[in-house]
């Protein structure tokens, strides 16, 4: 025997002499996800089918922990299976029974690895029961009275995207297993369960007091679509045909539950319409909960919903839950009843949902407002330096792949291939789609299939552009007229850097040329090139020209146009993207004109978003002209235009605007208006300032968002004389704030504090939230120290710096020390000459404000004898209402 053919032998009896569940470690499909690791990543193997996954589950309220049983049934699907390896995390595991003999079984960080005497032939009914207790990190989060919830709404409600499920039940846990799944959780008998599917059975247990819920989800659904919430909660109902709907609150907001809960028939109608595949599952339950992470979560017929979605009728349309509805509900076609495969391909689910939500505004509220968000969408898109490809396997964290890549990226996707295959055929299409992958897995090719085969085109280069390599076309376009020969010239060039990662793009589209007499052509331009030429005869010179008229492609444009042009363009009722390109490129003019312009447009035009524009636009041009043009525009019967107009008035630094925003304060209802207000005043101190900002910080509002406001707004004026104030807030009325809330109000107390000589008070009030049991605020309390940068807190904070905890909470504290650590290196001597360096400073600009503020009205002064001069007025018009739109940031839309 050869020396290589002896180690081979040698390596090879070590390896049989490895327990089965060591080797599991080795295998490919053990710690599913690759989380943490750097690499590509691909769907694990599935060796077994897994058919039903039970959850039976007590949660202890008080211990914040739960005792479960979770049995799985299953197939081996192709070989005989002796070892089946579970992801789990951190589960006190009781025992472990199952079908078939076990040999043994081993629980790692991550997995249970079960091992049987003897393999399980393909094809066989196979089954583990497993029995643990956990008090889970993730995945399951309790809100009680002693975290500082409210008693009447104590919960628990669940999340598994995108591999947190495993923290709190074993399972296959990544998205290209499917199987049926039930529920039965213990709970009080005063207190309500939501799982997935149909409630099966309900009773009391007369013995313990408890109530046991059974639901079952029939129609397989993959691991992280398992939800759960159990607690005291209100509850509103309707239907759609024979599909139960409700919509669940925290039991002390049950009376805001009507407002967000009463466009999800009509959403639901619209996208059984639109996508032409009735709704699939057995109900559709909707649960605001408390501190939920994200905006919601589209579990399979039951979605989890931040409760910052609610809201009361005081803001007009500045809030509702559309959005948000729209976007969840789109996701139990797209996302739960076809999944992405693996994490790669998420925008089949993301960016199905985000342009779903899209065709509803539109539906809904017109198709400018489509167009409104499509318009917003590419502008984030375009503004990203993000060289990823929607599609890409180079990933850290799972997470990661949520961005603008899967949501609005993948929407636009979406539109170009609609805008491409026109409306009906598009519809076929998704049909299909769905239909052929009907509660199964899915990757990019399987879409590509169904539009290939159903068009008979071949859309390759276009995901390729698109999908698989990144970015989006940069084109430099210009016109010009050639008199003699009746032509119009459009030069294009692709500015954007071509390499292995973005290509030089093919890109099909149009241009429109509109002439005086009120007539209109549209010519085919195919850009192919870095650099072209396309030469248009016409009959006579047009007075607009428009490239992509009908908003269908994803590109950054820059389009240098006369002045005549944009201004008729802006007159254009019939072409909203039109309007608000104009409205951008005006903006870099300064001229009275062109203030005159935006100022009739800001109030006159017919829809809120080019109002809104327009204002943002005088806000950004800065002159004296432009803020009177604002004075002016204050009277908005649109509560968003108004909101806007008061934000870009309080965005001058000027005696005249702190006026405005304490008349406002006086006068305004609407809460969001009032808060707009409120924080414009950050930029000023003064004696009238300083009580209305306190008598804020004491006032009772919703969600105590106009106290937050008011801590924004001390924040802002950096004054260390609202210290106490701000302290005594936060000590009497913690159990006011939510957590969002009060952890703003701990920040801005460790950064109001951090030049105070004696930091001692404060580092003991923000140290006594380190040990808060909820995650945001003992992360705010990690920043605020880190703000106050009082170096005897570091042996505190550093703690979660090596304690195992999560990685948001491990971030903030090394950051935390660094910035003591970078104080505690500066000598006193030095950081008292940088204080009194940063006086000099602030001085500085304060004076340099009040000089810019009175040559602008000196200014204003002159133009105003000038106006008199020549006889000069303004126009004065009233604005004209719009729809609603979305909720504004503190309602997120988005999950």
């Amino acid at each position: 025997m050869t020396v290589a053919a002896r180690l081979a032998a040698l390596l090879l009896l070590i390896v049989c002499m490895i327990p089965a569940a060591t080797r599991a470690e080795w295998r490919e499909d053990v710690g599913r996800g690759g989380e943490g690791e750097e690499g590509r990543k691909y769907a694990p193997d599935r060796l077994i089918d897994v058919t039903l996954l039970t959850i039976d589950v007590t949660p202890d309220f008080e211990r914040r922990e739960i005792r479960a049983t979770t049995t799985i049934r299953f197939r081996p699907i192709a070989e005989p299976v002796r070892e089946i390896v579970l992801d789990a995390v951190d589960l006190g595991v009781l025992s472990v029974v199952a079908s078939h003999e076990i040999e043994g079984h081993t629980v790692g960080e991550e997995q249970i690895a079960i091992t049987f005497v003897e393999p399980i032939p393909p094809g066989a009914d196979a089954s583990v029961e497993i029995e643990y207790t956990a008090s889970p990190e993730k995945g399951l989060y309790f809100r009680t009275a002693d975290m500082g919830y409210p008693e009447e709404d104590t919960q628990l409600w669940t999340q598994g995207e995108t591999y947190e499920g495993r923290h709190w039940f074993p399972s296959f846990d990544y998205p290209n297993e499917r199987f049926q799944s039930e529920v039965i959780c213990h709970v009080p008998a005063e207190m309500t369960v939501v799982s997935n599917g149909r409630l099966i059975a309900e009773s009391v247990d007369a013995g313990t007091g408890l109530k046991t819920s059974h639901w079952r989800q029939e129609k397989p659904h993959v691991s992280y679509l398992i939800a759960l919430v159990a607690g005291r909660l209100a509850k509103v109902e309707a239907t759609v045909r024979d599909i139960p709907l409700a919509f669940y609150t925290p039991a002390s907001q049950g009376e805001y539950a009507a407002n967000s809960f009463r466009d999800t028939a009509d959403i639901m109608e619209f996208l059984e319409d639109e996508i032409g595949v009735a709704y699939p599952w057995d109900k559709y339950d909707q649960v605001a909960v408390l501190d939920f992470h994200f905006g919601g979560m589209e579990n399979t017929s039951l979605t989890v919903l931040t409760d910052r979605t609610l809201f009361g009728d005081a803001t007009e349309n500045l809030r509702d839950s559309r959005g948000l509805v729209a976007h969840e509900l789109a996701h139990q076609w797209f996302g739960d009843y076809v999944t992405c495969k693996d994490w790669s391909h998420v925008w089949l689910n993301e960016g199905f949902a985000t342009y779903y939500d899209w065709l509803h505004a539109g539906h809904r509220d017109g198709e400018d407002e489509k167009l409104l968000h499509l318009y917003n969408a590419a502008r984030g898109i375009v503004g990203n330096d993000d060289r990823r490809p929607i599609v890409s396997r180079d990933y850290r964290s799972a997470m990661d792949q949520f961005g603008y890549r899967a949501y609005p990226k993948g929407a636009w996707v979406l539109h170009m291939l609609r805008t491409r295959l026109g409306d009906d055929l598009y519809r076929l299409c998704v049909k299909t789609y769905l239909e052929r992958h009907a509660l199964g897995s899915v990757v990019t090719e399987d879409l590509n299939a169904v539009l290939e085969e159903l068009s008979g085109r071949s859309f390759d280069r276009f995901f390729d552009q698109y999908v698989y390599h990144a970015r989006h076309p940069e084109l430099d376009v210009s016109y010009s007229w050639d008199e003699a020969g009746d032509l119009a010239k459009i030069a294009v060039k692709q500015t954007h850097t071509v390499d292995d990662d973005v290509v030089l793009f093919h890109v099909p589209t149009k241009v429109r040329f509109d002439f005086e007499d009120g007539s209109a052509q549209e010519r085919d331009l195919f850009i192919d090139e870095e650099e072209e030429d396309f030469y248009f005869p016409l009959d006579a010179q047009p007075e607009v020209v428009r490239l992509d008229p009908k908003f269908g492609v994803l590109a950054k444009v820059s389009f240098d146009k006369p002045d005549a042009m944009l201004h008729a363009q802006l007159e254009d009722t019939s072409d909203v993207i039109g309007r608000l390109r104009a409205v951008e490129e005006l903006k870099s003019n300064d001229d009275l004109d062109t203030v005159e312009r935006l100022q009739a447009a800001l109030n006159g035009d017919p829809f809120h978003a080019v109002r809104s524009a327009a204002s943002r636009a005088l806000r950004e041009i800065h002159t004296p002209e432009a803020f009177e043009a604002l004075r002016n525009s204050l009277d908005q019967a649109d509560a968003r235009v108004r909101k806007q107009v008061v934000a870009d008035i309080g965005g001058f630094y000027r005696a005249e605007s702190r006026d405005i925003a304490l008349e406002v304060l006086a006068s305004e209802a609407n809460p969001d208006i009032v808060a707009s207000a409120l924080r414009s005043l950050g930029k000023y101190g003064g004696d009238d300032v300083s009580p209305l900002v306190v008598e804020y910080l004491a006032s009772e509002s919703y969600r105590n968002e106009l106290a937050v406001t008011a801590i924004r707004t001390i924040r802002a004026l950096d004054d260390p004389t609202y210290l106490d104030a701000l302290r005594d807030t936060l000590d009497a009325r913690a159990g006011e704030f939510t957590s969002g809330g009060l952890g703003t109000g701990l920040r801005a107390l460790g950064h109001l504090a951090r030049n105070e000589e004696d930091k001692g008070a404060v580092r003991t009030f923000l140290a006594q939230y380190l040990g808060d049991a909820r995650r945001g605020v003992r992360i705010a309390a990690i920043d605020a120290l880190g703000e106050l940068r009082d170096p005897r807190a570091i042996p505190a904070v550093q703690t979660f710096t090596v304690a195992k905890t999560d990685d948001g909470v491990k971030r903030a504290a090394e950051n935390a020390v660094k910035a003591m650590r970078d104080a505690k290196a500066v000598p006193v001597e030095l950081a008292d000459v940088r204080g009194e360096l940063l006086d000099l400073k602030e001085q500085h600009e304060e004076l340099a404000e009040r000089f810019e503020a009175l040559t602008e009205r000196l200014d204003a002064t002159a133009a105003d004898d000038d106006d008199q001069a020549s006889g000069g007025e303004e126009a004065d018009t009233e604005a004209e209402p719009a729809a609603p739109e979305g909720a504004d940031d503190d309602a997120p839309v988005d999950d």
